[in-house]
């Protein structure tokens, strides 16, 4: 794989547009991708392959309503650690990978280490989510939560725009 700027400055006008297109619908046909793109479909489909080999594609997925599998609260945490060393870094990532309602955990810079993004069927799910598996993880010594009342936007989308000077 190339490095990521190498990458990002191969993608032409076409590549571009492949990546916006798939992004607002990734089950487009090959066919009807080509189309779009103004190729015939075994270029597309060569350009698409070169994308995921790249790294540029990084998967595909479903979607899915968290509403609908009765995971209806959305909370943020975060976390402070008890001391700022590699191995603890380490227990802490180790062990949060293996939380299922974990979605999303960053390294931050700031008052506190790591901020998680969790999704959870109701409140008295968070205090077992809080106490029995965030607290409990290495090094965790202090957090702060904020319980999501209205999700305005969430979105996977990234802007793909045309480089300057093209």
């Amino acid at each position: 794989m190339r490095n990521r700027t190498e990458t990002v400055r191969d993608l032409d006008r076409i590549d571009r547009k492949l990546l916006r297109l798939l992004q607002k619908n990734a089950r487009l046909s090959m066919t009807e991708l080509a189309a779009e793109v103004g190729l015939s479909v075994t270029p597309c489909s060569e350009r698409v392959k070169r994308l995921e080999r790249d790294g540029v594609i990084e998967g595909y997925h479903a979607r899915l309503n968290p509403q609908a599998l009765g995971l209806a609260l959305l909370v943020f945490v975060e976390i402070k650690l008890s001391a700022k060393s590699g191995t603890i870094f380490d227990d802490f990532r180790r062990e949060v990978l293996k939380l299922p309602n974990v979605l999303e955990c960053h390294l931050v810079s700031g008052e506190f280490d790591y901020l998680i993004k969790a999704r959870i069927p109701e409140m008295t799910a968070y205090r077992k989510l809080l106490g029995d598996m965030l607290l409990a993880l290495p090094g965790a010594r202090e957090s702060r939560s904020y319980m999501v009342m209205e999700e305005i936007k969430e979105s996977l989308a990234l802007e793909v725009s045309e480089p300057a000077g093209r």
